[in-house]
């Protein structure tokens, strides 16, 4: 591949996997690199791991907030439908704003909380595994995959278990707005529902308050940046929603399917994974998500001249950090393409450079990952690949829809009623 072979916007190509060739290409030849736009002005690619790291600490440098975190620039809707996320959903705010919206919701995803419901999501593992064990196949995407993550926000949002696929449903299309499978005549119909929705467990909170996301956040006061207290508006609740919604469940869905696509294309590393899972299993889940690094990129803007690897980058040029390739760079991985479950030290950015956009649910996500294949390694030893993913049409988020799976049927363990999960503002 040459370099003017390079296109980062045909999503086919993402799907097809072609992407990684491009990036080798990038890293080597032009890690911060020109891309020109059909209809826009063009974006700055930034690939190799210390540029990124060095982008995403700098967020007075570069905004989250101008244009939003996409490639292609967000703008207010011109039918007045007040969509326009920037500034009011967490991931396209910049400090200080950002820190206060942070601290809303961050006390429910801290160590302590995590270990505080560990037991509870422990137990949902077991059920998980127990609703497809005995049929001895599954669509490990749709069954597995996704079952603990909508599980887990649901609780700690306060939407009921038995409003979850609604969730899932919901994040699909706002996701796959590419992929023919997910697409609908009206692509923002699945955010207005979600909205809607959200609303209306708002006023069942008023009327009972309980220990949930959803309660803290309608009475929640934030600092207004003038010395005052205000709460949330309805727009700015919804957007905590929208995001805790998707975010909640799409990354960790798709880094376990990732993982268990890798494991199984790997049998060495998944048998040393089943040997030695005890040990193996906080190392084997960073590489999981380095490897399979569900969200490929976010897009910040530059607030003023500057430079990144050398290059000049002008105020208002877009610039794009792909985590994706970043998890793959020679410099910072030794053989970055080899999948392998013991790898230390890993200072993969599957979860963000750190600074202040580091994903708040990283505890979560580790805890998940752990939790479920902890589970299928104890419980579907023979798990194997009856077909080839189907993967998701972005250049966003990597996504597998569908993988179908075969294993040995079990019994089910039927571990009991559930126990107490932790309180969210512990």
């Amino acid at each position: 591949m040459e370099l003017n072979d390079i296109d980062l916007l045909d999503l086919d190509r993402f799907r097809d996997q072609e992407h990684f060739a491009m990036f080798d290409v990038l890293r080597r030849e032009s890690p911060v690199h020109w891309h020109e736009e059909p209809e826009g002005n063009g974006f700055w690619n930034v690939v190799r791991h210390a540029d990124l790291v060095e982008v995403n600490r700098q967020p007075e440098l570069f905004s989250s907030e101008v244009s939003g975190v996409s490639i292609f620039d967000m703008e207010a809707p011109s039918d007045g439908s007040g969509m326009d996320t920037r500034g009011v959903m967490m991931i396209m705010t910049d400090p200080p704003r950002h820190t206060r919206y942070r601290r809303l919701v961050s006390k429910g995803f801290t160590p302590r909380m995590i270990g505080l419901i560990e037991t509870y999501l422990r137990h949902r593992t077991i059920l998980v595994v127990d609703e497809v064990i005995e049929r001895g196949e599954c669509d490990f995407v749709v069954d597995l995959a996704s079952e603990l993550p909508l599980q887990a926000i649901a609780e700690i949002m306060g939407v009921p278990q038995e409003d979850r696929q609604k969730l899932f449903k919901w994040s699909n299309q706002m996701i796959g707005i590419d992929d023919p499978e997910y697409q609908t005549n009206d692509n923002r119909a699945a955010a207005i529902e979600l909205f809607t929705y959200s609303n209306t467990l708002a006023a069942q909170r008023r009327e009972d308050p309980r220990d949930d996301i959803v309660t803290a956040l309608i009475n929640a006061e934030i600092d207004d940046g003038e010395g005052g207290l205000t709460r949330l508006n309805e727009f700015e609740f919804d957007a905590f929603m929208l995001l805790l919604a998707v975010a909640g469940n799409e990354t960790t869905r798709n880094a376990t399917a990732h993982g268990m696509w890798a494991l199984m294309a790997n049998p060495d590393q998944f048998e040393l994974l089943k040997e030695n899972r005890q040990e193996l299993l906080p190392t084997a889940v960073d590489e999981i998500v380095r490897y399979g690094s569900p969200v490929m990129h976010f897009r910040r803007t530059a607030t003023e001249d500057t430079e990144i690897g050398g290059q000049p980058i002008c105020k208002g040029d877009k610039v794009v950090m792909w985590h994706i390739s970043a998890n793959r760079d020679e410099r910072e991985f030794v053989d970055p393409d080899r999948f392998d479950v013991a790898r230390s030290p890993n200072h993969h950015v599957g979860f963000g450079g750190g600074g202040a956009h580091f994903c708040l649910g990283a505890n979560l996500a580790r805890m998940e990952l752990n939790l479920v294949f902890d589970e299928i390694c104890r419980r579907l030893p023979d798990i194997r690949a009856t077909g080839e993913p189907d993967r998701l049409r972005s250049n966003f988020i990597a996504g597998i829809k569908h993988l179908p799976v075969a294993f040995t049927p079990g019994e089910r363990v039927n571990p009991g009623p559930l126990p107490d999960r932790g309180s969210v503002s512990a």
